[in-house]
């Protein structure tokens, strides 16, 4: 039996422990051989040698962490107990900031399979988000599309999602066809009002600089030096995917994001996403970056939820 007795220095012990223990008792989960304890600045282990130098290990991780960003979430705790070579690591301590927004609030990828799509879309132009709801990949994406506008490394950004009755009519909406059709994008205006002040982002929709339209508006189009955006992707059809998939110009970023798993089309009717992963998966210029329940952003009742229908609809099939 050997021991281990660690100081945690330079950082406020509650960060480290978290409200009512719940990251120690996170910590302690993990190393189910040790017997763990802890008192202030100090923590003890007794175990084998192995065991004690991977602890070490961990704890030391920590507190790099909770120093270089002066707190630390309980998705990041879990993130930095779990990766498992020097490339996760690097993932999970690459904190930088992709956009500030309005009211300095700083906008960064929050989960490791985030950060992955941030990644992603350095070294490819066109990669797949595929996730739940929650997940934040729609919200992540916007922020790579306005800071690539910032830094000129594109002239426009554009939004578009594929407008599909989900249990509403459009014919019974009130207005234009723009009008019936904004609902459908609201959750993307909201986010370019997270990061553009409002009158720069009228300015920007006004000259079309940024554009937001559903996907019937890309056909015949060639998009060049733009970042586009394709989001709800589970709800194309074959011809709506492979015609958005082909619209992409020179000096151009694709982002499609989708969930598989919430496709609102009539019956029979094959999603263009679940078809457009298989077909295209052994193409190497183009990325995947699979989100799962445990990156969801949302209220912490959400990340269940997703399991709970998960298990359910497994559970379906199997019978």
């Amino acid at each position: 039996m050997f021991e281990l007795n660690y100081e945690i220095s330079g950082i406020e012990a509650k960060a480290f422990y978290g409200v009512n223990n719940q990251y120690f008792n996170l910590l302690k989960s993990k190393f189910p051989t040790l017997k763990i304890t802890g008192r202030d600045h100090y923590v003890f282990a007794k175990g084998n040698q192995e065991a004690l130098d991977v602890f070490r290990n961990k704890l030391e991780d920590i507190v790099s962490f909770i120093s270089k960003n002066n707190a630390i979430t309980l998705k990041d705790y879990e993130s930095i107990l779990s990766f498992k070579d020097d490339a996760e690591k690097q993932l999970v301590f690459d904190q930088d900031i992709i956009v500030k927004g309005i009211n300095g609030k700083i906008i960064k990828a929050k989960t490791t399979n985030l950060k992955k799509l941030v990644k992603a879309t350095e070294s490819k132009d066109m990669v797949f988000a595929i996730g739940p709801a929650g997940t934040g990949k729609t919200y992540t994406s916007v922020a790579l599309a306005v800071r690539a506008l910032r830094d000129k490394e594109v002239k426009r950004i554009i939004l578009t999602r594929p407008a599909v009755e989900a249990g509403e009519s459009l014919g019974f909406l009130p207005g234009d066809l723009k009008e019936k059709l904004d609902p459908y994008l609201q959750p993307l205006y909201d986010a370019l009002r997270d990061m553009i002040p409002h009158e720069k982002l009228e300015g920007f929709m006004e000259k079309n600089v940024i554009e937001v339209a559903p996907l019937a508006f890309m056909r015949g189009r060639t998009l060049d030096e733009a970042f586009v955006i394709l989001d709800e992707a589970q709800n194309t059809t074959h011809a709506q995917m492979k015609m958005f998939l082909t619209r992409m110009g020179m000096n151009a970023k694709f982002i499609i994001t989708g969930d598989p798993s919430q496709v609102d089309l009539p019956m029979r009717q094959k999603s263009g996403l679940k078809e457009s992963m298989r077909i295209l998966s052994e193409v190497k210029e183009i990325g995947f970056v699979y989100l799962t329940e445990e990156d969801v952003v949302r209220h912490p009742v959400v990340r269940k939820i997703i399991a709970a229908y998960g298990e359910e609809e497994q559970r379906q099939r199997e019978e």
